[in-house]
């Protein structure tokens, strides 16, 4: 008798520890590129660099140094690369490539590729890992393109400078990293009415927000729906499938228009007579999308988010903390969590012990890492405020709140205090920006050895919450 034994090469580290590595190796290649005498008109500190190049793969966005004035066109291209990389996610490029290159993935890096992937079969990884590389540089085309076409050839005149421009920023939205080539960003001259463009742009980053799994699942269900109900017609066969759109895509598509609703509701109502003073019709509820939108994770503002009111602070510091959809460019506690959260208080105030929607039940383990994911990102922010307030005594303790909100949902968003910031205060910003980006939970898994699951149950036993 012939005995099969399977065998499979054993990583020495997890796959939350190869991702959290894989960013630290960008990152530092990333200072050392930055650091060069082609980046830099007239060169740059180690700290300026590190932090330019943190921002730029965590895709966050906050910027110690003006990106258009410091940094040389190859610079600028090094920072847009670096935000590409970001976005995408270091692991999945190098397994991506790694799988070509070396003719095959071990069983255990595709099994880490299929968590981080949310495929559901092993088989199905690589085909996945296309789809997301296919769909991120159709939309940054497409996005270029009609970035391009809304820009008036008067602002900026060369075609190199608009082709430049559009590349650069349909990058930077769809992955959320709210840089700019321009000296005051979107604030910089005519773009601040620039309305056709502005939409193009919040079309762009919704989509980068999205996730993958929910592109990839709506494009699914696209397909379906024609099938369904058009094809019908030809071939009278009944395509009907049950829950071609999952629950977790309904729910952080449900979960995003809301957001978007309310945001641009209330920052309209809000800023009326104040920030959108300027703008006049449409030209209010464009400017209104934009700024309740950018916070969700893009980094990108038409107005000064220092001028505005204490109540539309407030506002844009809640929508930064959510932040974008899971497996997406965008960071924040995501809007699965939020929902989840939210879903979890109705079903104890109705008395329920479990959380219902649409004939299905969220399991436990998604409410457990939803109220994780809010407590560790509690805990990371309040750190990093208490420590920026010892170092930076000047500013007020809004200011470093909102900076700190930013920093760790990769937002990019400030009220001015970065550029000022000292060493110290900028290593803050820049391990927040990391720790936001890889998530407390991944760095958590990192550390500590995972636990074998054993066959016994202890006795439950209630404790008193309030």
């Amino acid at each position: 008798m012939i005995t099969r034994r399977l065998y499979y090469k054993r990583s020495l580290i997890n796959p939350a520890q190869l991702f959290i590595i894989s960013f630290l190796v960008m990152i530092l290649c990333g200072t050392f590129l930055l650091m060069l005498p082609e980046s830099t008109h007239n060169g740059i500190s180690f700290i300026d660099a590190f932090f330019m190049s943190t921002s730029s793969v965590c895709v966050t966005g906050l910027g110690v140094v003006d990106v258009s004035a410091y940094f040389t066109h190859f610079g600028q291209t090094v920072i847009m690369l670096l935000i590409q990389a970001g976005g995408l996610g270091i692991l999945t490029f190098a397994s991506y490539f790694a799988y070509f290159f070396k003719g095959g993935a071990t069983y255990e890096n595709q099994l880490a590729l299929s968590d981080i992937s949310s495929s559901g079969k092993i088989g199905e990884v690589f085909t996945t890992l296309r789809r997301i590389l296919i769909i991120t540089f159709l939309i940054e085309f497409i996005g270029a393109c009609f970035i391009y076409i809304n820009l008036d050839k008067t602002f900026i005149p060369g075609f190199g400078d608009r082709v430049y421009f559009a590349v650069f920023h349909a990058i930077s939205s769809f992955c959320n990293a709210g840089f700019s080539t321009m000296p005051k960003g979107m604030m910089d001259g005519e773009l601040i009415f620039n309305y056709p463009l502005q939409l193009t742009m919040v079309l762009i980053f919704v989509f980068g927000g999205l996730g993958f799994p929910i592109m990839i699942n709506i494009l699914r269900y696209v397909k379906y729906f024609i099938k369904r109900y058009v094809l019908w017609f030809v071939s009278g066969e009944n395509n009907y499938r049950a829950w071609v759109m999952t629950l977790s895509s309904k729910i952080n598509l449900i979960t995003t228009l809301v957001l978007i609703v309310v945001g641009t509701s209330a920052f309209f109502i809000m800023e009326y007579s104040n920030s959108l003073a300027a703008h006049n019709g449409s030209g209010k509820i464009v400017t209104a999308l934009f700024s309740a939108t950018t916070p969700r994770s893009a980094g990108l503002n038409t107005i000064d988010f220092s001028s505005l009111h204490m109540s539309t602070i407030i506002l844009i510091i809640l929508l930064m903390w959510i932040g974008a959809s899971p497996a997406s460019t965008g960071g924040g506690i995501k809007t699965s969590t939020f929902a989840i959260a939210t879903l979890n208080f109705i079903s104890l105030a109705k008395g329920k012990s479990k959380i219902e929607l649409f004939r299905r039940e969220v399991a436990d383990i998604s409410v457990r890492r939803a109220f994780a994911t809010m407590t560790l990102s509690f805990v990371a922010i309040g750190t990093g405020i208490c420590f920026l307030s010892h170092f930076e005594n000047d500013a007020s303790l809004l200011e470093i709140a909102f900076e700190c909100v930013s920093a760790y949902c990769t937002v990019g968003l400030t009220l001015g205090i970065t550029p000022e910031l000292s060493d110290p205060g900028k290593i803050v910003l820049i391990a927040l920006m990391f720790t936001g980006r890889v998530t407390m939970l991944s760095i958590l898994i990192a550390f500590f050895k995972k636990v074998r699951p054993m066959s016994y149950q202890y006795p439950t036993d209630e404790i008193m919450i309030n």
